[in-house]
């Protein structure tokens, strides 16, 4: 069951008057909320790691959503972060989602749904996270190709290998389950959530990265194979 108390949530939005109606509502979960109100400020306390959640807007003075999103993956940052975005233009929820966020919501929406996506993020976020039997490391080893799963770090004969969270996410949930065949809704509920059906391109974007990072030969993959008509696979070492 979510503890709301416990919970910390960052609004970064430039609109005074937005930001603090999304403060009040989400405080009426239970939830403590504090608001940054441009770019630069947003990402120094998202890159904290203090928060549970980053409610960002998309279009910010400073650096904006994408910007911010890109940058704390990059850095390794994967506190949650739910996107806004005035726009509506398929293109920039997807660009966002293959950035690193992980739900947005397109202006003007409603509280209560505001609400039950902020709410779905921090259950799932729990659900994810490790109990205490399941902390120690885990390391995934698979021809050549090393996962440190609790240091979140991928190896490639020796050499390290730089993914974005997703991009690690995907990787990981692969290699535990070496054979299996998972269709492309079934990898988006697994590593996005079951927020993102209908953009099964989004795990094909990340199949093609993936594939470029581990692949010697990404056109004639050995570790992440197509199943012709249904999804992919992880290439079985035995």
């Amino acid at each position: 069951m979510l503890d709301s108390m416990d919970k910390r949530i960052l609004v970064v939005e430039d609109q005074r008057d937005i930001a603090e109606l999304i403060a009040l509502h989400l405080r009426d979960l239970g939830l403590r909320v504090d608001s940054v109100h441009d770019g630069a400020a947003g990402f120094e306390a998202a890159r904290g790691g203090r928060y549970d959640l980053v409610v960002l807007d998309l279009m910010l003075p400073g650096r904006d959503g994408l910007d911010i999103v890109r940058s704390l993956r990059a850095e390794r940052v994967t506190t949650p972060v739910l996107m806004l975005t005035a726009r509506s233009a398929e293109v920039d929820r997807v660009m966002g989602l293959e950035l690193g966020a992980d739900d947005y919501l397109t202006k003007p929406f409603s509280i209560p749904e505001l609400q039950a996506r902020v709410r779905a993020l921090l259950r799932r976020a729990e659900m994810q996270a490790p109990s205490p039997a399941e902390a120690g490391p885990e390391r995934i080893e698979a021809d050549g190709l090393v996962l440190d799963c609790a240091r979140r770090e991928v190896s490639l004969d020796g050499r390290p290998v730089v993914l974005t969270v997703k991009e690690f996410d995907l990787l990981a949930h692969f290699a535990r389950h070496p054979g299996r065949t998972f269709t492309r809704l079934q990898l988006l509920d697994a590593v996005w959530g079951t927020t993102f059906e209908g953009y099964e391109h989004t795990v094909n974007t990340h199949i093609n990265r993936l594939r470029a990072k581990i692949e010697a030969d990404p056109a004639n993959p050995r570790r992440v194979l197509t199943v012709r008509g249904v999804g992919y696979r992880f290439a079985d070492p035995r």
